[in-house]
């Protein structure tokens, strides 16, 4: 059929829907609804579409579109759910299961009959990974089962006034009932409020005398202080003390009204050290005095101190209950390098302490390594955000690149071991040539690639002028990046893209990955393919070395970079400060809002 989706942005699950339609022979357009009422209707009118489809819509949409066309919202509820914060009610009431209902528009928010319904469990993540996958594998077998029953043309869409359908309407979860009382809250209540509003909105706090909207949290199990002190940093996250133990949170986003000249989430401890901070470096002032390993809590400080750097740990005992974006473990002859970045995004930071624990994972006695293996994004290469907030831009961006095409060479040099890329969730330009430069790519099938750089004016580097066309083939290569759509995880595995399926559910894909590899690193012939692979390095360095690779694309990267003309930079502050720009259709800027990464 001719498909038309509408949504107010081309996020993750728009982009999976896009792609997973498109798999099943259906002609997909999509038109953002951000541009207003009346680039929906020109859509519908030029593309005159059997079906209109609404996967992500924070707008109602036009009365005279839904009038006149069947048009399906993907509503992140179960049936009779209603409200614009429905997943945000669900990790706040603890609910064990939720579901993804497909409903007809009508005039009524979410009040439309039910075209299709598919319940999820809710483990214990922030609302950003649920809705990625959960809720995304959920709402993919609503929309293909909705569709099929609409082809056919025999379904009769259950009313919701139907006795069977319990109607419950859930207002928008403000700010005051997402608020932390530190010296009140425990810290699995304080976990659930930072991982309910982990993307947006945030939790509106308080830190160092300022507003600032708290992204994300996880538990600390030895650091302890008074309610609502700032104990620690690691790695660009912040330790803040509850009643009873300590949470890590790893993003901070200024308020507008602060005067913050990048009102937009970065890692907590630069936006605390930033200059517009009143105390600036050291985080002193209302901080307090700093961490105790468990026992009594400090006591007050009696003059501004600066906030220990705790170490980074790369391996950790299976008790603790700790922060740290990246980790090491070894099971017998197989190396598990994992790391988790919020939005999947990595600053130069975050790649050069990849390098440093790569180099640790080689010096150890293993025959295969897996890079990712977490559930949720694998990587969507350099860190947006973090670029715009830098003084200089264009310096920040080089960096970034150079850090992470230092990582993606050092996995394209391995030649004494196997090494696999296992890709949890989603994953985007430069950090879909990572996982390329493995000898494997694993990928979880509710996984989207987005394997190209052009929607944010970038040639790309992270040498994707080798890897992607010697596992795609030219022409292929030449489609992928100048088309830039998005690729669901089984059309990668069909043009070679990706190696192995991996058809399980998010929570149980690490699992899988380990008996995966296990049998890789059993399997008779693994000795030979390492030898192979090392005789092929050798021969392609000589015809070709990697240097002349990069080199030649960051040329063209130097190039956009440093032009204060060049679209990238208009493109990349539209991005990280969500500001609509360019062509609603057919496809807009590919990117997930807020995650400041390349998608």
């Amino acid at each position: 059929m001719d498909i038309l989706l509408v949504a107010s942005a081309f996020n993750s699950l728009t982009q999976r829907v896009y792609a997973e339609l498109s798999d099943h022979g259906h002609r997909v357009d999509v038109v953002l609804a951000t541009h207003g009422a009346d680039e929906v209707r020109t859509a519908v009118r030029e593309l005159r579409p059997e079906l209109i489809i609404a996967p992500m819509l924070k707008t109602a949409l036009p009365e005279d579109v839904w009038s006149e066309h069947t048009c399906l919202i993907v509503h992140p509820g179960p049936p009779g759910d209603r409200g614009p914060s429905s997943l945000d009610w669900a990790i706040a009431g603890e609910a064990p299961r939720w579901g993804v209902t497909v409903l007809q528009a009508e005039a009524a928010m979410d009040a439309g009959a039910v075209w299709a319904a598919v319940p999820f469990s809710v483990p214990p993540v922030g609302k950003s990974d649920l809705y990625r996958n959960e809720a995304s594998d959920a709402a993919v077998a609503a929309v293909l089962l909705a569709v099929r029953r609409y082809a056919d043309g025999s379904f009769k869409p259950q009313p919701q006034s139907d006795p069977s359908v319990r109607v419950v309407w859930r207002d928008f979860l403000r700010q005051e009932r997402r608020r932390i009382d530190w010296e009140v809250d425990d810290t699995e209540t304080v976990l659930r409020r930072l991982r309910g509003a982990d993307s947006q909105p945030g939790v509106l706090d308080e830190l160092l005398g300022r507003e600032m909207f708290l992204h994300g949290g996880h538990p600390e199990d030895r650091l302890r202080g008074r309610p609502g002190e700032l104990l620690a940093t690691r790695a660009g996250a912040v330790c803040r003390a509850t009643r009873d133990g300590a949470v890590w949170i790893p993003e901070i986003r200024p308020r507008k009204s602060s005067g913050d000249r990048a009102p937009f989430r970065r890692p907590a401890a630069s936006v605390l050290a930033s200059p517009a901070h009143p105390s600036s470096r050291g985080f002193s002032g209302r901080a307090g005095g700093g961490a105790s390993e468990g026992g009594l809590p400090p006591r007050p400080a009696a003059r501004p101190v600066r906030l220990p750097e705790m170490p980074v740990p790369l391996e950790l005992p299976a008790n603790r209950r700790t922060w740290t974006d990246i980790r090491y473990r070894q099971l017998g002859d197989v190396g598990l390098l994992t790391f988790s970045f919020p939005g999947g995004a990595m600053h130069t930071e975050h790649c050069r302490r990849m390098l440093t624990a790569y180099r640790y994972a080689l010096s150890r006695p293993t025959s295969v390594l897996v890079l990712g293996g977490a559930r949720d994004f694998f990587s969507n290469g350099i860190h947006l955000n973090v670029i715009e907030a830098a003084a200089d831009p264009a310096a920040e961006s080089w960096t970034n690149l150079n850090a992470m095409d230092d990582l993606v060479e050092a996995v394209l040099r391995t030649t004494d071991r196997l090494v696999v890329a296992a890709l949890g969730g989603n994953a985007a330009a430069g950090g879909v040539m990572l996982a390329l430069a493995a000898d494997e790519v694993w990928c979880r099938t509710g996984a989207v690639l987005n394997p190209h750089y052009r929607r944010m004016g970038l040639y790309g580097s992270e040498f994707w002028t080798y890897t992607l066309p010697r596992r795609v083939g030219a022409e292929t290569a030449e489609r992928l990046v100048t088309e830039a759509r998005p690729v669901s995880a089984t059309a990668a595995a069909g043009i070679g893209l990706v190696d192995r399926l991996v058809p399980v559910a998010a929570q149980e894909f690490p699992a899988e990955v380990e008996r995966m590899a296990a049998a890789l690193a059993d399997a008779p012939d693994l000795g030979r393919r390492i030898t192979a692979k090392a005789q092929a390095r050798e021969r392609q360095e000589v015809v070709r070395p990697l240097a002349h690779y990069r080199d030649a694309e960051l040329a063209h990267m130097h190039a956009i970079f440093f032009d204060p003309r060049a679209p990238y930079h208009a493109l990349r502050s539209a991005f990280v400060r969500k500001v609509p720009s360019g062509s609603a259709r057919p496809l807009a800027p590919v990117g997930e809002p807020g995650t400041g990464s390349i998608l």
